[in-house]
């Protein structure tokens, strides 16, 4: 039984990941990335997220991420590792992450007692968080905590991201949607991305998209519109309401005051950086 408010580890997941996930879409990870000889924008995101598993095979990668097409991984990997090895990749990663709050967030907020807070309680939370069945959580708990205030902050909401997106994995694969299903009914919630950026970022075509629609209206999940049907509106609440289980525990173990001041902290930064001109695509991707 849960001693935290409805949906609080959800809402705190919500105003940490912006700004985890802005670093792969800034432009200061591709500099970064493109000064160590990886110009390829999907080659960028396959190793910029995967180096921390170390020199991994397409496979590994198409597993941990999911809703790629794995023709498209292959195109990529373990070619990149030739040109960058993880841990060169790793340390690119890091400037981008320096760079992009820098530009984000500004000198005086990386600098802040509310910076160094955030970054302690989000860490606090990260120690409950759990290896096992969990590939990008468990990888990344493997890097040392960097020293800095707001890199420390930003890889403890990436230890928090990724083992709620692993926990999220298992839901969908309990929920019987494969990674494209599982693409096509969040862009139908009206909450994910596009179905254009969709195919041109995650390597897969049109026809692949409607035969997954196709598949899902033969589930009774889309209608013939490719609105989601009461029973896929009930599937998708169930895959959250999933994830928000499997991922309870860190937030658990910091606490409901814990969790909210996290939350509290992680919307003033968010607040921030948008009203320091961030570019949306910094923060979705889009």
């Amino acid at each position: 039984m849960t001693s935290l408010p409805a949906r609080a580890g959800r809402r705190c997941h919500n105003a940490l990941n912006p700004l985890h996930s802005t670093v792969y879409f800034s432009p200061d990870f591709t500099k970064e990335l493109a000064e160590v000889g990886v110009t390829d924008s999907n080659a960028a995101y396959f190793a910029g997220r995967g180096a921390a598993m170390g020199a991994v095979g397409p496979g590994v990668i198409t597993a941990a991420f999911y809703n790629f097409n794995h023709a498209l991984v292959a195109r990529h990997v373990p070619e990149v590792w030739r040109t960058a090895s993880p841990e060169v990749v790793l340390e690119a990663r890091l400037r981008a992450v320096d760079t992009t709050l820098r530009r984000l967030l500004g000198e005086e907020a990386l600098a802040s007692a509310e910076m160094a807070e955030a970054a302690g309680l989000a860490l606090r939370a990260a120690e409950a968080c759990t290896r096992h069945a969990r590939p990008l959580y468990a990888a990344h708990a493997d890097l040392p905590v960097p020293e800095q205030p707001h890199l420390a902050y930003w890889h403890a909401a990436t230890l928090l991201r990724e083992h709620r997106g692993d926990g999220h994995l298992a839901a969908l694969l309990a929920a019987g949607l494969d990674p494209l299903e599982a693409l096509v009914s969040h862009t139908a919630t009206g909450k994910g991305m596009s179905p254009r950026w969709t195919l041109a970022t995650r390597g897969w075509n049109r026809t692949d998209w409607e035969a997954a629609s196709a598949r899902l209206r033969e589930r009774g999940l889309l209608d013939a519109d490719g609105e989601l049907t009461e029973a896929g509106t009930a599937l998708r609440a169930d895959l959250e309401e999933t994830t928000d289980r499997l991922d309870a525990a860190p937030y658990e173990h910091l606490g409901a005051a814990g969790t909210e001041r996290l939350t509290e902290l992680g919307r003033g930064f968010l607040g921030a950086a948008l009203g320091n001109g961030a570019f949306p695509a910094d923060l979705t991707g889009k």
